[in-house]
């Protein structure tokens, strides 16, 4: 099986070259094919000498898998399913040998059928998400989830690996809307910062001058508060944040949301104090509003006071009804009057606009179609 070029930073892009015997510069016109002029084969890559390409070609390929389907909902919004490990490899260790499947990687979600010899495998989605002169790529960085929060349909499915660099980029590549791409997301499945080295490295694909140039400020990356990870992502890049809240106290959060228990809100927002806010990177905090759950006074007054002296914004989000939990999502009156008493206390608000909800796009619906038998 070959490795994918995709996801390789261009540390490893000149491993790649040094491997098939080109020289050094060739890797940044490999990566300026990946990244710039979007190949599918490296047959296309024709500054590169036709035997260079052979050799390349005899081990490597560009890696991008297409989507199985894709849906179109009524307000422009269109989700694409991506199958996980049943087209490509995963990438490999870096060197001149094979070395097999990195600890980690989506394969791990694989089970072998013994009796028939194929395998079960996942299937991941992605949501575009169009809104004027905008496109923004909500993006999966996990197959499943293992954070468990009982309002998504990610997280009851259960965790069925982490997707590779090569996977998290191939959804960029992949989508029609590819090149006209203008902001990414990392809220689709999957916790970000449990994936954490292969997040990091797709965003250093998409930030890179030698990758896609993006600046670090039109990409959101957000998590439920995996705190050793968070202060990584807090000193190591300059993306935007957005931290899942949805209760202010302690143990209705934790009745909702597991990851309470191991790191508390509260640790959270005190990390994030201890960084600044006030120029152009944004921390927001995300807020699923649950008729007579979360949506009173009592609560609009303790998210004021636990994120008092932040500069950040409260994004109020309507919960999607999912099967088998108890809750309905607010009414619009209840949540404008909890919008404008945020405000009041100071603290910058919005009610986000539902995308996709026809198409099971919205935030919290995204479940995939996890294994499916797919011949080896």
């Amino acid at each position: 099986m070959k490795e994918r070029l995709i996801g390789k930073d261009i540390g490893e892009l000149k491993e790649v070259a040094s491997c098939a015997g080109l020289p050094g510069y060739a890797a940044s016109q490999i990566a300026q094919w990946l990244y710039g002029k979007r190949v599918k084969s490296v047959e296309d890559m024709t500054n590169i000498s036709k035997a260079g390409r052979a050799v390349l070609a005899d081990r490597y390929e560009v890696g991008i898998a297409g989507y199985s389907t894709v849906q179109k909902s009524s307000d422009g919004t269109k989700k694409y399913l991506f199958p996980v490990g049943s087209v490509h490899g995963e990438d490999m260790l870096p060197g001149c040998h094979a070395s097999g499947h990195p600890a980690g990687s989506a394969t791990q979600g694989n089970v072998a059928d013994k009796d028939t010899g194929t395998l079960e495998r996942s299937a991941v989605e992605a949501v575009m998400i169009p809104d004027r002169d905008r496109a923004t790529l909500c993006v999966s960085s996990q197959s499943g989830c293992r954070m468990g929060c009982r309002f998504c349909m990610t997280g009851r499915q259960g965790f069925h690996g982490n997707l590779s660099s090569a996977d998290i980029i191939s959804q960029f590549l992949a989508v029609d809307e590819g090149p006209l791409l203008t902001n990414a997301v990392f809220m689709g499945m999957g916790e970000p910062l449990d994936n954490y080295d292969s997040v990091m490295k797709a965003i250093a694909v998409l930030t890179s001058d030698w990758g896609f140039g993006w600046s670090p400020k039109r990409i959101t990356v957000s998590t439920i508060g995996v705190l050793p990870n968070l202060k990584r992502f807090l000193d190591e890049s300059r993306c935007h944040l957005a931290v899942s809240l949805h209760s202010p106290f302690h143990e209705e959060r934790l009745s909702i949301m597991p990851v309470e228990k191991a790191w508390p809100i509260e640790d959270t927002v005190s990390l994030i104090r201890q960084y600044d806010f006030t120029g152009q990177r944004r921390v927001s905090f995300e807020y699923t509003m649950f008729a007579g759950f979360n949506d009173d006074k009592r609560h609009a007054d303790a998210i004021a006071r636990l994120l008092k002296g932040i500069e950040c914004r409260v994004n109020l989000i309507r919960f999607h009804k999912i099967p088998d939990f108890p809750y309905e999502t607010s009414s619009d009156a209840v949540m404008e009057a909890f919008r404008g008493r945020l405000e009041h206390a100071g603290i910058v608000s919005t009610v986000r606009a539902s995308r996709g909800e026809d198409i099971m796009a919205a935030c919290g619906m995204l479940a995939g179609k996890h294994n499916k038998r797919i011949a080896e």
